[in-house]
């Protein structure tokens, strides 16, 4: 079993484990201090009526979601200790400051003078003995093994799941960020469609919404870190997949084009994403892209409160089976919205998949995102996807994105 190394020749000599690093002034936090101690509130009074004596956070989403606080892990370990009285940010003291300043928690900073000195953190915050939530699907076997070692007389149980299902209802002070959010990815949409010409590569345009979009953020959000806003651009057969990154491919004249704008605010994810075409659409391309955008249509119109995911997703497949595509859909319906990107976090049961029994509840913010894809060699080859976002009321749902979509509006340069 692995320990925690407190022989002299593994560590440097009279050097600190653990520093307090108070430096500079606390900068605005993203989110009110009523808010941020609501989500305590609900988290420690899941942790009493599970007797959970404490949790450890590991992930991005949940040390965010509980401090205001986005880290970039880069090989070390990072981690959010919340008792029934205190939340402290376990951080590398590469960040110094930079935890104290940004987050609502708390702050103990480890050192490299010493091997493991994460979980040295970790033991002189968390009770030595008793039930300590951690996240089964984000820590590692190594970490579990060295958190064993630290706490031998604690029973891990898991608060992934608990947190998730916390996370998922949005609150009033979340939804207005993200109504802003989507905002911005439309001025991000737009300014792509400005770079769109015959020649201009991938990039280029995409780089040229991901500026627009981190100017606004800048403009809007004086006191946030600019951080993690991206915008990807895909054409002709770069298009065939959801999450495929940019290239330096030029747009050609009848070119399929895919639009993907995500500004980021205080690890907070938003979406835009559409289907365009260069110049001129072909008769099957614009069949499968008004196939795809029935379904789209009809997806937003079924969100609403009361709405089981599962219910939703096969609805919509027979829209694609009348029309012979079911096999060309390559992914489900659409997911939840908070604080997540393409490399962290997930709210995995609020999706709209045929396995996923989630039932729809105001605050919910979710995408509706349907796509189909054609190999090359096929005539309309390429992916076809649209992406709202909307948050569900009390009596159906609000879409926030404004940015249009479909045949009548997206052939750019025609």
């Amino acid at each position: 079993m692995p320990v925690i190394p407190d022989d002299a020749h593994r560590c440097v000599p009279d050097r600190p484990r653990l520093l307090s690093l108070p430096n500079g002034e606390k900068a605005t936090p993203t989110f009110s201090r009523e808010e941020m101690e609501r989500r305590l509130a609900k988290l420690r009074s899941w942790m009493r009526g599970a007797s959970v004596d404490a949790c450890l956070f590991t992930s991005i989403h949940n040390v965010n979601y509980f401090a205001d606080y986005v880290y970039c892990s880069f090989g070390r370990h990072y981690g959010l200790v919340v008792t029934h009285d205190a939340h402290t940010i376990i951080a590398a003291n590469l960040d110094y400051g930079r935890p104290w300043r940004r987050s609502s928690a708390d702050h103990l900073a480890y050192t490299d003078w010493h091997r493991d000195n994460f979980f040295v953190a970790v033991r002189s915050l968390c009770p030595g003995r008793g039930r300590l939530g951690v996240e089964f699907d984000h820590l590692t076997c190594a970490a579990r093994a060295k958190l064993e070692a630290a706490l031998p007389e604690a029973e891990l149980v898991d608060a992934g799941e608990p947190t998730m299902r916390m996370r998922m209802i949005k609150s009033a002070e979340e939804q207005a960020l993200i109504r802003a959010g989507a905002a911005i990815a439309d001025i991000g949409g737009a300014a792509a469609v400005e770079a769109i010409a015959e020649g201009v590569s991938e990039h280029e345009v995409a780089l040229h919404a991901t500026v627009a979009m981190t100017r606004e953020i800048a403009r809007r959000y004086p006191h946030v870190e600019l951080m993690d806003t991206w915008a990807w651009f895909q054409s002709g057969p770069n298009t065939d997949g959801a999450h495929n990154p940019v290239t330096s491919r030029s747009v050609a004249r009848g070119d399929v084009l895919s639009l993907n704008c995500f500004p980021m605010i205080a690890g907070y994810y938003h979406a835009l994403e559409r289907t365009l075409f260069f110049d001129h659409v072909s008769d099957e391309s614009l069949r499968l892209w008004e196939v795809n955008c029935e379904v789209h249509r009809r997806g937003i119109e079924l969100i609403r409160p009361g709405a089981c995911c599962m219910n939703i997703a096969r609805e919509l497949n027979a829209i694609y089976a009348e029309h012979g595509l079911l096999d060309r859909r390559t992914f489900g319906y659409g997911h939840s919205f908070g604080t997540l990107c393409h490399y962290y976090g997930r709210e995995a049961g609020l999706e709209f998949r045929e396995d996923v029994e989630t039932v729809l509840a105001p605050g919910m913010v979710v995408s509706m995102e349907p796509m189909i894809t054609l190999p090359e060699g096929q005539p309309g080859a390429g992916g076809y996807r649209e992406h709202d976002m909307l948050v569900v009321t009390g009596d159906g749902a609000e879409n926030l994105t404004g940015f249009p979509f479909g045949p009548e509006h997206n052939v750019i340069g025609a």
